[in-house]
């Protein structure tokens, strides 16, 4: 094998098996949540299979010939990134999320495409290998393109094709690239013996597009962070709710923006009305978009409001004024991008009420829980200012524990609102955290609350706050564990 051909193929299969790790997470978050597990899983099983292909593949050059092994090693990897797709499709639906689920939707995918493709390695450098005294160059010289081929797939899919293509047509061309080249390759080398495995490993790809483009999906929308999807209430003809990955994220109402389904967002809607008279505008940041509910019953119960709100995902917005009935305008304001970057550009003292209300599958991003976003907001914020957050937790509570402990590191007054059960780490779902410098309307808040017919309790003042936080840390930059906190391992 010519120089300039090894190098291509270590490049190639290099750059494929990262760009397999990057899309794995787009495949995998509908059913496991976007989570650190979830990444750490599909870095750690991708790991695996490169060093255990590395090794076997260094075993089999030794016994056979390796000009016999590298094409069909390439067709097969091809195929068996393309039968991820529907290994997943078919399996996902029925795992539960958590870190388990992570560990074995990615090893039953993309183990043995990461493996069978980076055993091409040795083969090309058993090929390359003709003096004794070159080993070094030739082993040094392919393990640094095989290294530019991962960077070239991480930048490539991080970069480009996350941003551009749907992941499922992305990984079938990406694999089927490879089962083409991989052919060619085995025509190149002059049909060497044992054909057979190279042709039956392109029947394999052939049999897995097939599995893959017939195997149905849960993403309607997939944008560049989410798979997305909006299902019809059944029981409120106008009724939309958002499904961001695993989560039920949003529900709105196409013709009244002033109904509000969900406790925790009714919750805020008390919290606005106590904060001042009907009708009297707000100015209000939001921390997170999703289907914009907030932000429309704002805009649509206070005329005159500033509403700027803060979304990770220009497609999330782009599908709410398609789906979700919502209308842009210079009182409601959409500003896309990284929302702790952008508060930055947000004047001092130029918000009434802040609300938190961005996830990543149950988890509220790390950066957006820790000491320095909270200063941040308190700088926002005038001086009788409210900072609400929406969290969700379960027993033990470990990171709404943690969330309190870093707001009242900053805010003067802080309180936790939610029902009795939650409240207590009996049960998990949503509480509302609230913080500010200046005394909270809590007696006007659980007055509304219980007028609307719930019952939602609150913890507030020093001594309670402090023993509701028990031995929870403040987070900081340096240290957030947030999803370990939301899911503690036994």
């Amino acid at each position: 094998m010519r120089p300039w051909l090894a190098s291509l193929v270590v490049f190639v299969t290099s750059g494929a098996v990262l760009v397999l790790e990057i899309l794995a997470g787009r495949l995998l978050a509908p059913y496991v949540g976007v989570t650190l597990q979830t990444f750490t899983a599909i870095i750690g099983v991708v790991l695996a299979g490169i060093a255990i292909g590395t090794w076997l593949g260094g075993v089999l050059a030794d016994r056979f010939d390796p000009r016999r092994l590298v094409a069909p090693s390439i067709v097969l990897g091809g195929a068996l990134a393309i039968l991820a797709v529907p290994v997943i499709r078919v399996l996902g639906s029925g795992q539960p999320s958590g870190p388990a689920a992570a560990v074995v939707l990615a090893t039953l995918a993309f183990f043995l495409p990461s493996a069978v493709l980076s055993s091409t390695h040795p083969f090309v450098v058993k090929l390359q290998l003709r003096d004794l005294d070159a080993t070094g160059h030739v082993v040094g010289r392919l393990s640094a393109i095989g290294t530019a081929g991962s960077l070239v797939g991480t930048f490539v899919t991080g970069f480009v094709l996350v941003a551009a293509f749907p992941t499922t047509p992305t990984i079938v061309v990406i694999g089927g690239s490879l089962v083409v080249g991989g052919l060619a390759l085995w025509w190149h080398l002059g049909r060497p013996r044992d054909g057979g495995a190279t042709l039956v490993s392109a029947g394999v790809a052939v049999a897995a597009i097939g599995l893959a483009l017939v195997a149905d999906g849960p993403c309607e929308t997939e944008t560049e962070y989410f798979c997305a999807r909006v299902e019809v209430d059944d029981e409120r003809s106008t009724g939309r709710t958002l499904w961001l990955d695993t989560l039920q994220h949003s529900y709105v109402d196409l013709d009244d923006p002033t109904y509000l389904r969900f406790s925790y967002v009714q919750l805020l809607g008390d919290l606005a009305d106590t904060m001042a008279p009907p009708g009297e505008p707000l100015d209000v940041v939001h921390i997170g978009g999703g289907g914009f509910t907030f932000p429309r019953y704002v805009d649509a119960t206070r005329p005159g409001s500033d509403n700027l709100v803060l979304e990770l995902d220009d497609g999330i917005v782009e599908l709410a004024q398609d789906q979700l009935g919502l209308r842009l305008s210079p009182s409601l304001r959409a500003v896309t991008g990284d929302a702790r970057v952008n508060l930055r550009d947000v004047p001092d003292d130029s918000a009434d009420l802040v609300v938190g209300d961005a996830f990543g599958g149950e988890a509220v991003p790390w950066h957006l829980t820790t000491v320095e976003l909270t200063r941040d907001v308190q700088r926002v914020l005038r001086d009788d200012g409210i900072y609400a957050v929406n969290v969700i937790d379960h027993p033990p509570l470990g990171f709404a524990r943690a969330e309190v402990a870093t707001l009242a590191a900053v805010f003067e007054h802080v309180a936790v609102i939610g029902p009795a059960d939650r409240v207590a780490g009996e049960v998990g779902g949503n509480l509302v955290l609230l913080a500010s410098d200046a005394p909270l309307p809590l007696d006007a808040l659980l007055a509304a609350n219980r007028a609307r017919g719930d019952d939602d309790v609150a913890v507030s003042g020093p001594d309670a706050i402090a023993d509701w936080i028990g031995g929870a840390d403040v987070l900081t930059d340096e240290h957030a564990p947030v999803d370990q906190l939301l899911t503690p391992q036994a």
